[in-house]
């Protein structure tokens, strides 16, 4: 089967947030051109040029100046036809009406912001580069200039981050003309500013019974809006579900290009390097800019199958399965779904094997049971 999506990785940003452990770094006097020119070379080395998605993420692509993302979206355009969804992220105070005027005339037709608050005081411990009145004027640009999909991201347990916090800037995303909403709790990552302020006793978090609660909060917020829930973190109006991210949970190939990203190509899980000049140099050399390689065993790719598929609200279909693996799923998991589904942390129907709600709260533990079954 060849691939049939792509992700494009530009690792610079205007400012370095404080809970981010994506490969980034502060763009000022980086070889942002030399990159460019760099990751041109690496997408022509892609088999297949015929795409279904295309997602272009970071860092933040749009810290790249006018003329830089012009010169990337035309050589995307060049290397690349796109049949279905394209997408790019972007920084709700960056998103001016040319930059996001330039993204629709080369057909990027899907904007994920990261807004991740509403609350001044919280956008301030994030590092956030944008203001409140910033995320009205993205959104609004990207109508102006005919976007056809804007989806928003916003945390949840985050330090001093009330319940009436997150219900205030959840509301305030509802009320807006956006078509998708991806809500994440904070996780302290190693390597972040957030996670160094915590072991020094400098960061305080609400406990997790709250994060649990905004959370539940956030699904049944959401249940009584046009918005569905269709994966863990992520509610869509109909036809503004994120094909690109489904083809990460429905276990399928990608590529990955540019500094750190990672791609599933021909059965081999594969990184790039991180340090972008490492990168540059690789391509420079004629090598490919890989990090890690491996290849998932048997065993393995059906444990991804269990643990990806299941973050979704469909499921995993027995039949699908099957059909992939070439065993049926209760001769490899049969036991693991049944105390699972004793726990009422899984449930079953028309063929699906989905999570509950109980589930979706602790979702980590039950995906973790699945690796612990082979």
């Amino acid at each position: 089967m060849s691939v049939k999506s792509a992700y494009i990785h530009i690792p610079f940003c205007v400012r370095i947030c404080t809970y981010c452990d994506f490969n980034k770094y502060f763009i000022h006097k980086q070889p942002v051109d030399e990159y460019l020119t760099a990751l041109i070379e690496e997408m022509k080395t892609s088999q297949n040029r015929e795409l279904e998605t295309m997602y272009v993420g970071g860092g933040t692509p749009t810290a790249l100046s006018e003329a830089q993302l012009e010169r990337l979206l035309k050589a995307i355009n060049s290397i690349f036809k796109i049949n279905g969804e394209y997408s790019f992220e972007a920084n709700p105070d960056e998103l001016t009406f040319n930059k996001v005027k330039l993204l629709k005339d080369y057909g990027v037709n899907r904007i994920s912001m990261g807004v991740q608050t509403f609350k001044p005081e919280l956008l301030k411990i994030l590092g956030r580069t944008h203001q409140t009145e910033d995320i009205y004027n993205a959104v609004n640009n990207a109508r102006k200039a005919g976007i056809e999909s804007i989806s928003l991201d916003l945390m949840y347990h985050l330090p001093s981050q009330t319940l009436e916090d997150f219900s205030d800037s959840l509301n305030r995303a509802l009320q807006m003309d956006i078509d998708h909403i991806s809500s994440y709790g904070l996780i302290l990552e190693p390597k972040t500013q957030f996670y160094n302020m915590y072991r020094k006793g400098k960061l305080k978090l609400p406990n997790e019974d709250l994060g649990a609660d905004m959370y539940q909060y956030l699904m049944k917020s959401l249940a009584s809006t046009q918005f569905h829930q269709y994966e863990i973190s992520n509610f869509a109006k109909p036809g503004h579900e994120s094909e690109h991210n489904k083809v990460y949970w429905l276990n399928e190939e990608y590529y990955g290009f540019g500094a750190g990203a990672s791609g599933y190509v021909n059965g081999e899980r594969y990184s790039n390097l991180n340090p972008v000049q490492h990168y540059i140099n690789a391509i420079n050399n004629g090598k490919r800019p890989i990090l890690t390689s491996n290849f998932p065993t048997f065993e393995e790719k059906m444990e991804e199958e269990m643990f990806l598929g299941l973050r979704m609200n469909k499921g995993v279909n027995r039949q699908t399965f099957e059909n992939k693996f070439n065993v049926s799923l209760n001769e490899v998991f049969g036991q693991t779904i049944n105390q699972l589904k004793n726990k009422q942390l899984l449930t079953e129907n028309n063929d699906y094997i989905s999570l509950t709600e109980r589930g979706k709260v602790i979702g980590n533990e039950v995906f973790e049971a699945f690796l612990l079954n082979i």
